[in-house]
């Protein structure tokens, strides 16, 4: 049936007779049948007196005129004559299917699956001449939901589009507009931050139109970062290594976490002894320590002779009170932060799990900046608040955003309804809700308050003070609910501090129990994490809510940056400890360097980002990136012509590029080691086509081509930039020989693909946790026997007529290798039955499909 499903017509017909019974066949609700009209009604002799008294048989005739003025409205439907009267257009199914349940039969909600199109792949997608005017197409996969929403649409009295608030789902709402060729008369843009009935009713009472600036300022960044890519990586690929490609905001993230590994490897730490004393026993005991740390054994130790006969007395001692505020509600950049932080999630995970919590109607909008609640919200929080834990826990607030491009209008991230504590369902959706809702409540919640002390315990023999420092909480507030996590919590633990100190009084004397003075080195500052870069590039003014998480996807899967976990190296440090009138020293071991889910530079990432920084400033500059942010919000806001934004930044960037195919010399990152301490050949290490290596001796020439140089590739955790020539010397140890199996040698050595075991012409991958120096003979036997099993596992079939030809078993299932080629078995075909006949015409048919064509830059003209 064209323009409306099966299902919704029996839907109508099933509702309007239940309606008929339960009212006592009371007049059809205009909701159900709204073309319909007393004359048809009267037609089929349906009784809709409002005080009906029917016997029996007046009431069986009249439900078998339902069921015939049914199949009439079946046959109305079924020549078009009755439609849904409205067409809402959102971007995702699951946001569909929330909202159908909210309005009646009047409106039909679809899904647009995201964009429905986008600038075509070649290199006339963007007429720079013509005012950058662009050429927009259609996926393929978006043809069939395309052709179904035209239809729909024509048929409908009204559309009305349902995209998100931000600039993106702006955007979005415009494409539809446009591509399904839609009238300004019969079309209307609704938007809200939630999905819930009340939100969604008062935004179709309140309708506006395509917002053109937000429409703008995103067009301007889709073209912007469309011109960076497709001109700057076909400048890397001559410059740097092929397929490279590079982003604007993504350059400027790489650009950070290089310049913090620098800084790292060039920090220098410094030790120092930390002096700490303990005084009373048991409950009494508190600690105390002393602010000034020495650099030199000899001073620590001093002062801990001096303190073996001291007497200790508290100088002075002072109470003040404290508070502690909560933290606003979560913007997304919070949210990303206290999600890493608290849940271990990753930025985009957190962004997947909010944006399913948003389509099921639980939370507001996840894509904002602001830490703005609306009125209805600040009551309900109130209500909550005051019902669960007393008026005393209440406190009245209203955030503002620091922000100078948020909008206000739009609100924090926060539950729908602040009475539903906690959700039912996957449980990484429970975590983050209950986390969400934890600190949308905690914003609306009194101080925490505390009283805290400070004594001063003056050293009979010395002029330098002991402080100890106590904090007792008075009343909890916020705190009852929630508190703000921080990325260098183990920073903030100090010796000296304590839960709460003894009851003390000025002058009182002390009883030392122990001193220690510890020997405690700096450390550089911390490397990023997906949080901590976020908030980094938000501090900045890089990205904006809906940038931040593509951002450092994709990062990560150009191989620019990885984010891993690195053990440490252990350590050794000094103790001297005063106790009983004695000095013991010792040294003990900590370990020292381990990260877990920090990003790291890549080689390749620091050759791309040094080549950026020396030919492209700007592209790399955190305040010129900033300024263009800056300017997207200026487009949004209908203060600047975005056409104008893009030349002022498309016209010197372009020279840029010329300049630099032309004058630039290819990046190697390459860096001189030293000479081989037996040959003197230079050593120096560089990025391949294949990634990092080190060489041995001097590139080959025409003249001298007997003395062709040695090459290793750097192990995993080596960089081109830190590796010694110790270590280098170390690669060239492999390959080596490490014995013989079935009369065969056997041999340990890195390619291109990592440290294998060669054997009989066979090569077998060696696991990344073993050192492919520390390979016996014995485990490279074990090794190939075991790989040998496994491959027997694999083996479904082989065939005589071609040992070429196999059947196997494959992470995806059975399939059929045929040389080079992996061929897809019918779901029809059993792989145990399959004939060399069979396989050879499924390999045959294979080779003649084309190729599927990979991901072009072209490089504009």
């Amino acid at each position: 049936m064209k323009g409306f499903k099966v299902g919704r017509l029996f839907y109508s017909l099933i509702e309007f007779t239940n309606q008929f019974k339960a009212s006592n066949f009371t007049t059809l609700q205009p909701s159900i049948a709204p073309r319909s009209n007393l004359s048809t009604l009267q037609h089929y002799n349906l009784q809709t007196p409002k005080h009906p008294t029917f016997s029996a048989s007046q009431r069986n005739n009249n439900q078998k005129n339902i069921l015939r003025f049914g199949f009439f409205m079946f046959s109305l439907q079924k020549n078009n004559c009755l439609m849904a009267k409205n067409l809402l257009i959102v971007e995702s199914p699951a946001k569909a299917k929330t909202i159908e349940g909210y309005l009646g039969a009047d409106f039909t909600v679809k899904s647009s699956y995201g964009h429905i199109r986008d600038l075509v792949k070649s290199d006339d997608a963007i007429d720079i001449a013509n005012n950058f005017t662009q050429k927009y197409e259609v996926p393929a996969d978006k043809k069939q939901i395309v052709s179904e929403l035209k239809k729909l649409a024509k048929a409908a009295d009204m559309v009305w589009l349902a995209s998100d608030e931000d600039r993106e789902g702006e955007a979005i709402s415009w494409h539809l507009f446009d591509t399904l060729e839609l009238k300004d008369a019969t079309t209307k843009r609704i938007v809200f931050h939630e999905i819930t009935k009340p939100a969604i009713m008062r935004a179709i009472e309140t309708p506006r139109g395509i917002d053109y600036n937000l429409v703008n300022a995103q067009q301007a960044r889709r073209v912007l970062d469309r011109l960076v890519g497709f001109e700057l990586s076909p400048v890397l690929w001559k410059k740097v290594k092929p397929s490279l490609s590079a982003g604007r905001v993504q350059s400027v993230a790489v650009r950070l976490i290089v310049d913090r590994e620098r800084e790292i490897n060039k920090f220098k730490s410094e030790a120092a002894f930390k002096i700490v004393a303990i005084f009373g026993k048991g409950k009494e005991a508190f600690k105390a320590e002393l602010a000034e740390r020495y650099s030199k054994q000899e001073d620590a130790e001093k002062f801990l002779q001096d303190c073996i006969n001291a007497e200790f007395e508290v100088k002075s001692l002072e109470t003040r009170p404290a508070k502690r505020s909560p933290a606003a509600p979560f913007t997304t950049s919070t949210l990303q932060q206290e999600a890493s932080r608290k849940l271990g999630y990753s930025v985009s995970r957190t962004m997947q799990v909010a944006q399913k919590l948003y389509e099921s109607g639980l939370i507001t909008y996840m894509r904002t900046d602001s830490v703005n609640l609306s009125d209805t919200a600040l009551t309900a929080a109130e209500n909550e608040i005051v019902s669960a834990y007393g008026n005393k826990y209440h406190q009245l607030r209203k955030y503002k955003t620091k922000s100078a491009g948020a909008q206000e209008a739009h609100e924090a991230i926060r539950p729908t309804y602040f009475n539903q504590h906690s959700i039912k369902g996957d449980s990484g959706e429970m975590r983050l809700y209950e986390l969400i809702w934890k600190r949308a409540i905690a914003s609306q919640m009194s101080e925490a308050q505390f009283e805290k002390t400070t004594a001063k315990i003056s050293i009979s023999t010395r002029k330098e003070e002991l402080t100890a420092n106590g904090e007792v909480m008075k009343f909890d507030g916020f705190l009852k609910v929630y508190l703000e996590s921080d990325d260098d919590e183990d920073d903030n633990i100090q010796d000296g501090e304590n839960a709460m100190l003894p009851p003390l009084t000025r002058g009182q004397r002390l009883a030392l129990q122990e001193m220690t003075a510890t020997e405690r080195f700096s450390r550089p500052a911390p490397r990023y994490t997906e949080a901590s870069l976020v908030k980094k590039l938000e501090e900045l003014g890089i990205g904006r809510p809906s940038t931040y998480a593509p951002t450092i996807s994709t990062i990560q899967n150009r191989g620019y940056v990885v984010k891993e976990e690195r053990e440490g190296k252990q350590r050794a440090f000094r103790v001297l400890t005063l106790k009983g009138g004695n000095i013991n020293k010792e040294e003990k071991m900590e370990n020292t360097g381990a990260e877990r889910g920090k990003l790291f530079p890549t080689d390749i990432g620091a050759v791309v980002n040094d080549f950026l920084v020396q030919y492209f400033k700007d592209i790399v500059d955190f305040h010129f990136t900033a300024t263009v942010e800056k300017q997207f919000d200026e487009i949004a806001q209908g203060l600047t012509e975005w056409t104008d934004m893009i030349r002022s930044f498309y016209t010197p960037f372009h020279k840029e590029v010329e300049s630099t195919i032309q004058t630039a010399d290819k990046a190697t990152g390459e860096r001189e080691l030293g000479v081989h301490p037996v040959s003197g050949k230079k050593m120096s290490v560089r990025i391949g086509r294949y990634g990092p290596f080190v060489q041995l001796g001097e590139s080959a020439t025409d003249d001298d081509k007997e003395n062709k140089p040695l090459y290793a590739s750097l192990r995993t955790g080596q960089s081109i930039e830190t590796i010694s020539l110790d270590e280098a010397l170390e690669l060239f140890k492999l390959p080596k020989k490490v014995g013989s199996f079935e009369d065969k040698e056997m041999t340990v050595a890195i390619g291109k693909f990592g440290p294998y075991i060669r054997h009989n012409s066979a090569f077998y991958s060696l696991p990344k946790e073993i050192d492919p120096l520390d390979v016996t003979e014995e485990k490279a036997i074990e090794l190939i026997i075991e790989k040998r099993k496994k491959d027997a596992e694999k083996l479904i079939k082989a065939f005589d007529e071609d040992p070429a030809m196999k059947v196997l078993n494959g992470r995806w299932g059975p399939y059929i290798e045929f040389g080079k080629l992996n061929i897809k078995i019918p779901k029809d075909k059993d792989p145990q039955a399959l004939t060399f006949a069979e396989c050879k015409a499924l390999a045959d048919a294979a080779e003649k499909e084309p190729k599927k064509p990979g991901k072009r830059f072209v490089k504009k003209k």
